[in-house]
């Protein structure tokens, strides 16, 4: 299927539609998940009552980019983000990230989630009075995947490799109807793969959303993240100011097609793929494995528009996990303000997790490759925080002692103002038609795509913007669905 499926299923959706009425379920549109200006005040006014990690439907609205920052009975305002300073970066460009943290669940993922469950919710496809939801993961999106499942009234079943940090089994524990831990840790995909295929072949009645072949979390990115990008661009750009691009790591492939997005604005804009160097697929056809929690890999998501792709950058995951350290420690802390770091942002690096700190370094790579001036703006994501990672930092004390200013001198000269343009490859044509060529041995070979479709992904122009097109048409949908619920 070259779009998301939106053939609606009259009688398994009249048991959506009467679940929603029983449970006071009402669901967002994307457009109201790009501008909450659109939420009606009503829902607001309840928003006001409510946590942004309860489990109540009214949080369904607050899967959006434009939380007020903080943990209880806030509604909206502009995009959350962070201009990061040359004095952190030791780059002159602008680099500014979106956060993540502000999400129910304190990671952008829940709204990737929502746009795979959601179409099939509002069509009757899905039957949330029967079936359970699967979401296959590497972490936050399973989490995610769980956490909407328990809004909209469904059974969820959570998939993620074992080795993954503490805080997201303890979490999925009160929230997931199950939590199946697979072998391995970051890297294993094919795992969860091979968990899923187990799955359907038991006979439960089950729908798996597997985020990195459902077009839904491309679309939510693409549609929601792009504007929400595109947003804040408006708000720091001024006149002599030139948009360069933005940096994702490829994960699933959702976060970077809000590149996609920006690329119709800024033709000339650079999209980079970043993954870690400990397993550089993207980079060389690598394998191997690494700490870069949430990224995964070992192969190239079937969502990934690889011909729209301009660079790509391995990062060293010791990188990542010493500058989590720098950022969160006392020492580290102290580190930074002596080295004229300002002390508002050190007081919110907390707000990278891992992978927001890998695309970090990412923007910094690309910025000295691409030799860029104070005028040039990069832009990435924080996906989520250090609040799903303290355990990393208490593992890491006890392997590595105590963090001092040494270590933190260390860290600043070697891993941020010492980064350097190693490790990356700017795409030529055969370069992206030899990475999208990987899609065939995952997706053709063991995950029942076709032939011909992996063909259309690359030479068929309208095969992307097909998808790109379809927010109205499920917008519709859910503005039908609501009114059939009869909650507005």
């Amino acid at each position: 299927m070259t779009t998301i499926d939106l053939t609606v299923e009259k009688s398994r959706r009249k048991n959506a539609v009467k679940q929603a009425r029983e449970r006071n379920i009402i669901i967002p549109t994307y457009a109201q998940m790009k501008d909450p200006s659109r939420i009606p005040a009503k829902i607001k006014d309840e928003l006001k009552k409510i946590g942004l990690w309860d489990v109540h439907p009214r949080n369904l609205f607050r899967i959006t980019w434009h939380n007020e920052p903080t943990a209880s009975g806030g509604t909206f305002g502009g995009v959350n983000y962070l201009e990061l300073p040359s004095s952190l970066t030791g780059v002159p460009a602008r680099i500014i990230v979106l956060i993540g943290k502000w999400f129910p669940t304190g990671a952008h993922k829940v709204g990737a989630a929502f746009s795979c469950l959601v179409p099939r919710l509002v069509t009757g496809q899905f039957d949330p009075t029967t079936q359970k939801a699967v979401w296959p993961s590497t972490g936050n999106y399973c989490r995610g995947g769980a956490y909407d499942s328990a809004l909209l009234g469904c059974e969820s079943i959570a998939i993620l490799p074992e080795g993954m940090s503490k805080e997201r089994f303890e979490w999925l524990s009160k929230i997931a109807g199950e939590t199946i831990k697979t072998p391995g840790s970051e890297s294993n995909v094919k795992e969860i793969f091979d968990k899923c295929k187990e799955l359907r072949a038991s006979g439960q009645d089950l729908m798996i959303f597997n985020q990195f072949e459902e077009f839904g979390n491309y679309l939510w990115h693409y549609e929601v993240t792009g504007h929400a990008m595109e947003e804040v661009l408006k708000k720091v750009m001024g006149k002599n100011d030139h948009y360069r691009g933005m940096a994702s790591a490829t994960g699933s492939a959702g976060t970077i097609a809000s590149g996609d997005y920006m690329k119709q604005i800024f033709p000339d804009s650079k999209i980079v793929a970043s993954e870690a160097l400990q397993c550089p697929t993207l980079l060389e056809n690598g394998f191997g494995s690494h700490r870069i929690e949430g990224i995964g890999d070992k192969h190239v998501p079937w969502i990934h528009n690889v011909k729209n792709t301009d660079v790509v950058v391995a990062i060293d995951d010791n990188a990542v996990i010493n500058i989590a350290r720098l950022f969160n420690e006392e020492s580290g802390r102290e580190y930074l303000s002596q080295k004229g770091v300002p002390e508002s942002l050190i007081s919110n690096l907390d707000l990278l997790g891992f992978s927001g700190i890998s695309n970090v370094l990412s923007c910094i790579k690309v910025a000295k490759y691409y030799e860029m001036t104070e005028n040039d703006i990069l832009l990435t994501v924080l996906t989520d925080s250090m609040e799903l990672y303290r355990s990393r930092l208490h593992e890491m004390r006890q392997e590595f002692g105590e963090y001092t200013e040494l270590n933190a001198a260390v860290d600043f000269a070697r891993y941020l103002h010492g980064q350097s343009t190693d490790n990356m490859l700017e795409l030529r044509y055969t370069d992206r038609r030899r990475v999208h060529n990987l899609k065939y041995y995952t997706w053709v070979e063991q995950q029942g795509r076709t032939y011909e479709e992996i063909q259309q992904q690359w030479y068929q122009p309208n095969y992307w913007t097909d998808v790109q097109k379809q927010t109205d048409q499920i917008d519709e949908l859910i503005v039908e669905f609501n009114k059939e619920v009869g909650l507005i």
